[in-house]
């Protein structure tokens, strides 16, 4: 009796032992795994800037409303097209200026560059801006300088929208150049990517865009992108883009994009909320730079 009493307890030392160093094991495994990301956004996607391959994805395919990162394809097409020293009179389409909306501050008769104009379309982001320089490039195009700036408008949206399928943006539809809401203006976190992976790989795209101010002797803006902003609390070291935007259909969205030691990631986020919105980006790019994905 005694002697069976000692092997099994000797048994369930064993076992208790066993069990110890399982979950010892479980642990120092667990110590070395990357964190898992995840986002409070509706839809997400972070995307390698060479290699276009879809790093992360939440949702990327869903139809969602972009808001003003709208403007990423509006400021593609101006530089595509336009040319940035170009002098431009800002004319009667200020007045389409609806109440609350984000503005650049351009008057009527103002005589600005292309530069500086898409400064103030991607830093403070003018919605005044992408009417004014969505009607230059058109025109420019249409080669008729002289016609109706409501034709130069629709013009310029059936540009978006052929670019936007060149791009691989299939999933996508603009019906105005800055993101206010239309129940037939959507795009999707994929498609997002791709516009702004197009766009970043323009020199002065990406100049204009990683700028925290833009100032000369016409204008001063000041980016409303946190992540470049160093004395904020979602500043990202590496962080050079690209474009925020919200309105009250589309919740906060942001499309960013940074660089570390040659590696450059582009991280979107569609229908977050206003700190979850830096949060799920700065997660999203984290991720991109963690040893796991980089050894790959």
């Amino acid at each position: 009796m005694k002697i069976k009493t000692i092997v099994i307890g000797l048994l369930v030392c064993i076992l208790i032992s066993y069990g110890y160093f399982v979950k010892d094991v479980e642990n120092a495994s667990n110590k070395n795994k990357e964190p898992i990301t995840t986002i409070k956004g509706e839809a997400g996607v972070l995307m390698d800037v060479e290699t276009g391959k879809v790093i992360y994805a939440k949702n990327e395919n869903k139809k969602l409303f972009p808001a003003s990162t709208t403007k990423m394809l509006t400021g593609l097409l101006a530089i595509k097209y336009g040319n940035l020293d170009d002098e431009i009179t800002v004319g009667k389409e200020v007045k389409l200026k609806t109440t609350g909306e984000s503005t650049a501050w351009l008057k009527e008769g103002q005589v600005l560059t292309l530069r500086e104009l898409l400064a103030g379309l991607m830093l403070p982001s003018g919605n005044d801006a992408a009417r004014t320089i969505a009607i230059y490039t058109a025109k420019r195009q249409m080669g008729n300088s002289h016609g109706s700036d409501e034709k130069a408008l629709d013009y310029f949206v059936n540009m978006m929208n052929k670019e936007a399928k060149k791009l691989g943006a299939f999933d996508s539809h603009f019906m105005n150049p800055h993101g206010l809401h239309h129940t037939n203006h959507y795009s999707t976190a994929h498609d997002l990517g791709l516009i702004a992976k197009a766009a970043m790989k323009n020199a002065n795209f990406r100049e204009i865009v990683s700028s925290k101010i833009y100032s000369d002797e016409a204008i001063t803006y000041e980016n409303r992108n946190q992540l470049l902003n160093s004395e904020s609390p979602f500043y990202f070291e590496g962080a050079n883009g690209i474009k925020t935007g919200f309105t009250d259909e589309a919740g906060y969205c942001l499309v960013s994009s940074a660089e570390r030691n040659g590696k450059k990631v582009i991280a979107v986020v569609l229908n977050s909320d206003q700190n979850n919105v830096w949060n799920d980006s700065i997660a999203l790019l984290k991720k991109g730079f963690t040893s796991e994905y980089v050894k790959k």
